[in-house]
């Protein structure tokens, strides 16, 4: 059995938020610098580690990825953060490979690079890390996720996650305040958010297309109940299973607000606070990772390439650089979902994400 339990109830202890990681990344370094790599830490002035190790000999370099921070919750009352969506699993599951890897000698070519990315659930992590240069000279780059377990239970793995492009559409709308019983002297805020709500969901893409577009967060409030508020929030969330559907859903999401919002005389500051690229794919390692999870679990555990309506900032690395890209879901009895407060998995899955991430290490530069 590997150490790889021992670094999940260590790193499941101290959750962390985005680009708040110092202690996660402290241990995470300190095992990797112990181990033998060589460890640069707060890439690009964040939490953010890479490690590499060089075998001396020509190859490849292949990177594997894994996120670090946690979810912020309110649970009775108050904010706080809780590992829901396995980021503590993925980075022990890459650190205990990556300690393995190195002290069974096994690399014979190229070099290795270990990314401990922070910030993923805020979808900047990745592109902090892209603009620190951590993938300028990579050839491939593999990551993995947990998952549920009624999409993947535990003993399989799919070597294929089709995640959708996510976006986050922010609108600050401005009106005129006025008495509740001189409506005519104001412009109502609430009024021009409620048209901007009904505006986005009237758009359409092609039948064919999977895609949404809804609200999430509306707050007005004037302070009391009769007088016209003059400011408004909206939050949208879109979906779309492609890039450039992506883009045209956004384009006619920021018309229609801006169109709506306009037409009673309110005035609106739009900002897209989050983008998220969907799946780009490497037919060439996905092959390589679905090798890896045939050795270790057999031809019976390979499950079908899974598609996903959620998000996963991994793929800023091939859409931003020309750089190969794999990502696989790793079966973990996960229930009752990702990003539940209560989430749980079967942690002893983790065994087979640490010789399935050594496999696939060692089918690139092992030979």
């Amino acid at each position: 059995m590997s150490n790889v339990l021992e670094h999940y109830q260590y790193l499941h202890q101290i959750p962390e938020l985005g680009f708040e990681e110092h202690k996660t990344s402290a241990y995470i370094a300190q095992q990797l610098e112990q181990a033998g790599y060589t460890v640069t830490r707060n890439v690009n002035n964040t939490t953010g580690i890479v490690a590499q190790y060089d075998s001396g000999k020509p190859g490849p370099v292949l990177a594997l990825r894994a996120d670090m921070d946690a979810l912020g919750h309110i649970i009775d009352g108050k904010h706080c953060a809780r590992h829901t969506c396995g980021h503590d699993g993925h980075s022990s599951i890459l650190l205990t490979a990556a300690q393995e890897l190195i002290k069974e000698n096994n690399i014979k070519k190229g070099r290795l690079k270990l990314i401990f990315q922070p910030a993923e659930e805020l979808g900047s992590g990745a592109l902090a890390m892209i603009e620190g240069g951590v993938i300028d000279d990579v050839d491939m780059i593999i990551g993995l996720h947990l998952r549920p377990k009624d999409e993947c239970p535990k003993g399989f793995a799919s070597a294929a996650m089709y995640y959708s492009a996510s976006t986050t559409v922010e609108a600050n709308i401005h009106g005129i305040p006025a008495h509740g019983a001189r409506p005519h002297l104001g412009i109502n805020a609430l009024d021009a958010a409620t048209l901007a709500i009904q505006a986005v969901n009237t758009i359409h893409l092609a039948p064919s297309l999977t895609y949404s577009v809804k609200a999430t967060r509306c707050i007005c409030d004037a302070g009391v109940t009769n007088a016209i508020p003059s400011e408004a929030y909206v939050c949208w969330d879109l979906r779309t299973s492609t890039n450039p559907a992506m883009n045209e859903l956004k384009a006619k999401t920021l018309n229609a607000i801006k169109l709506s919002v306009e037409s009673i005389g309110a005035k609106v500051d739009i900002n897209v606070t989050k983008e998220i690229p969907a799946a780009e794919i490497d037919n060439d390692v996905t092959k390589i990772i679905a090798e890896a999870i045939v050795d270790v679990l057999g031809k019976e555990g390979l499950k079908d390439p899974i598609f996903t309506p959620g998000g996963e900032d991994f793929f800023n690395y091939p859409c931003q650089r020309n750089v190969k890209a794999g990502f696989w879901g790793l079966g973990a009895d996960l229930t009752p979902g990702l990003h539940h407060p209560e989430m749980k998995f079967d942690t002893s899955a983790l065994e087979n994400g640490v010789k399935i991430t050594k496999a696939c290490a060692l089918k690139v530069l092992g030979k």
